[in-house]
């Protein structure tokens, strides 16, 4: 690099002739199983590609400071130039990889290095620390603090390597757990330190990438990946910039971060990638194959970007769709209000999702109790998929509202292929409370499924929008939506303090009383973009 820290880099050629080359960069060790990197070579290759594999500045095998979020333009813009100067380089470059690698994908687009032409994110985000800041990017609205990322950081970016260890977060103040386990390491994240400080730093020392020079882009979402509403929202408001716009495409799964699928969930022997090798292997197909067919079209011209769809999305229990654009031209919005306010804090079936509002008043309540928290349906969301966990015990807990709506009726499924909102009329007891709304697949056997979910923390009473993200889902004949809410969602989410004290170091949180109104003078509503019904 420019201030001459050397950064660890596999090759991995096709043959003797100079050729495109793919870069990764990465902070999950290049050489690992977790990240299969020899596998994926061996698919680039067959393809004519020189594949270039990065441990990133302070990671693993790589020298300099370990500090996730920062210098990697830089670094991104110094291995493309030494990439463009090898033997093996014909002197185009494009960029692949998941989560943080793709996060450096868009922080080499910040450097506009003119050898970079293509690039393809899957399920991250341009965003500093994505979902951790106590602000929503893109919003600019206050957010539940995202404890699973910022347990992340404490064990992933302390230094070269990665520690495996488990914060007792029963405990108060609850950052007593990780200071308890910093002292045994004898030291610590300086990343996680900026979390709970409340300090954001800027990710690119440059234009943020939507103002930088475009370059084509394919777009890999999870419908079930936990940084799936940052990610769609990067490709919606590139989808309306001049200049990027003609250059979005779009290939969205019913996957996971991990690249768990909804046809395998739960995952068991011989479908378990993580485990099993030839599990991997047919993963892997999938994996790389959209990347293939796009550095194709922009890197080695062998293909015209007619060839590819705009946009490619699965409807999760059902099948591949294309569209010339997302939503789809023919998808339209509905909206279900909640209503039976009375019976929502009651067990499922709960309140109604009904096609009007009340015509007369009505209200529901729900508890945040510090002491018997609202527990999260698995405490790793980055595989959801793995589980599948059944949320029926959360569903009719009486701490949580829930609404359900009528069965899809035989032989005609509702078909999701859209944003999801909700508008909440809410108020509180406290001066500050989250909202965790989900919205759920309840099955005729009365198991309950997520689709998407969302949260909001206000410090006001009113109304409160909160965005679910966007999914492509079948709910099948028979099946129910059902739409719960909730005051907490540990241990994936810090819990509020429940008053202006800081939740990471208060050792009394307060306790509150949530009230939801429902009806014509103050809706609560449930928005969704669905795709007409066949026949």
């Amino acid at each position: 690099m420019r201030d001459g820290v050397l950064l660890a880099t596999d090759v991995y050629e096709p043959g003797s002739t100079p050729s495109p080359a793919v870069l990764v960069r990465l902070p999950y060790d290049k050489n690992s199983r977790y990240v299969f990197f020899e596998r994926v070579a061996e698919r680039f290759t067959a393809r004519g590609y020189v594949l270039v594999v990065q441990d990133v500045r302070g990671k693993f095998r790589s020298q300099g400071a370990t500090l996730g979020w920062t210098g990697e333009v830089d670094d991104g813009y110094d291995t493309i130039e030494w990439i463009t100067r090898q033997p093996w380089s014909d002197g185009i470059v494009g960029m692949f990889g998941d989560s943080y690698y793709g996060f450096t994908q868009w922080s080499a687009v910040v450097a506009q290095h003119p050898a970079l032409r293509a690039i393809v994110p899957r399920v991250t985000c341009t965003g500093n620390g994505p979902g951790i800041a106590a602000y929503d990017p893109g919003s600019g609205r206050p957010q539940p603090l995202w404890l699973e990322g910022a347990d992340y950081l404490a064990h992933h970016w302390v230094d070269r390597d990665t520690y495996d260890f488990e914060p007792d977060l029963t405990k108060r103040p609850l950052i007593a757990a990780y200071e308890k386990a910093f002292a045994a390491l004898g030291k610590r994240s300086t990343g996680f330190d900026l979390v709970v400080g409340g300090i954001t730093l800027p990710p690119y020392n440059g234009p943020h990438p939507y103002d930088a020079r475009p370059v084509p882009v394919l777009h890999c979402v999870g419908w079930f990946d936990n940084l799936g509403i940052a990610h769609m929202r990067d490709y919606a408001e590139l989808a309306r910039r001049p200049g990027w716009a003609a250059v979005q495409y779009l290939i969205a799964d019913a996957v996971d971060h991990e690249n768990y699928l909804l046809e395998n969930a739960p995952a068991a022997h011989g479908t378990d990638h993580m485990t099993d090798d030839a599990a991997l292997e047919r993963m892997l197909d999938a994996y790389t194959g959209p990347a293939l067919d796009f550095f194709d079209v922009f890197l080695r011209g062998i293909a015209g970007p007619e060839s590819l769809p705009r946009v490619r999305f699965k409807v999760g229990h059902a099948q591949w769709r294309t569209s010339t654009a997302w939503p789809p031209p023919e998808a339209a919005e509905t909206e279900l209000w909640l209503a039976a306010a009375d019976r929502a804090a009651g067990p499922v079936p709960g309140g109604r999702l009904a096609e009007h509002p009340p015509a007369e008043e009505q209200s529901a309540s729900w508890r945040y109790d510090p002491d018997n928290l609202v527990p999260s349906a698995t405490p790793n969301t980055f595989m959801l998929l793995r589980d599948h966990p059944d949320e029926r015990p959360t569903a009719d807990r009486d701490d949580v509202l829930v609404f359900t709506g009528p069965a899809a009726v035989s032989g005609k499924p509702l078909d999701l292929a859209g944003p999801v909102q909700v508008l909440l009329h809410v108020e509180s007891t406290a001066p500050t409370f989250d909202i965790f709304v989900r919205l759920l697949d309840l099955a005729p056997d009365g198991s309950m499924r997520l689709i998407v979910r969302g949260s909001r923390q206000a410090d006001a009473p009113g109304p409160v929008e909160i965005d679910l993200g966007h999914t492509g889902y079948r709910l099948r004949p028979g099946h129910r939506l059902a739409l719960l809410i909730a005051g907490s969602d540990f241990p994936n989410h810090l819990p509020n303090s429940g008053s202006y004290e800081d939740p990471w170091r208060t050792t009394a949180p307060k306790a509150s009383l949530q009230t939801l109104r429902a009806w014509a003078a103050h809706p609560s509503r449930l928005r969704l973009t669905v795709l007409p019904q066949a026949g």
